[in-house]
């Protein structure tokens, strides 16, 4: 687990009941990573809009905020922020190399729905 004073002061440590990764998804976390090179972070947030209300946003990022929670989870350095970690906690974030339907995979024990390409949900 990464210390907490590598963090900004207001930065907590989470654990994987918030946010937790499989192999899959940490191995093409790892991928994207090298080739966006625009931090080694990965924030996961909740956003309005989509099909069902809410949408599921990723982006690489170098520095939490105050208030963010940073969760590792398979190697892999996830960043929530206080908002979002309402609506994620208990997810685990998979990812499938199929040609139909592949990509990153929300699956978010609070969603009450969900569209059929999964990036939006409902509570």
């Amino acid at each position: 687990m990464a210390d907490v004073q590598a963090y900004p002061e207001g930065v907590r440590v989470g654990d994987e009941r918030l946010i937790q990764v499989t192999e899959p998804a940490a191995e093409q976390i790892g991928k994207l990573r090298e080739r966006e090179q625009k931090g080694d972070l990965l924030r996961v947030k909740i956003t309005g809009g989509g099909c069902n209300g809410l949408s599921y946003k990723l982006r690489f990022i170098a520095t939490p905020k105050a208030g963010d929670i940073v969760i590792e989870s398979h190697g892999e350095r996830i960043v929530v922020d206080s908002k979002s970690a309402l609506y994620l906690r208990g997810m685990t974030l998979d990812y499938s190399s199929a040609l139909v339907a592949g990509g990153f995979k929300f699956h978010n024990p609070n969603a009450k729905a969900s569209c059929s390409c999964g990036e939006s949900f409902a509570v």
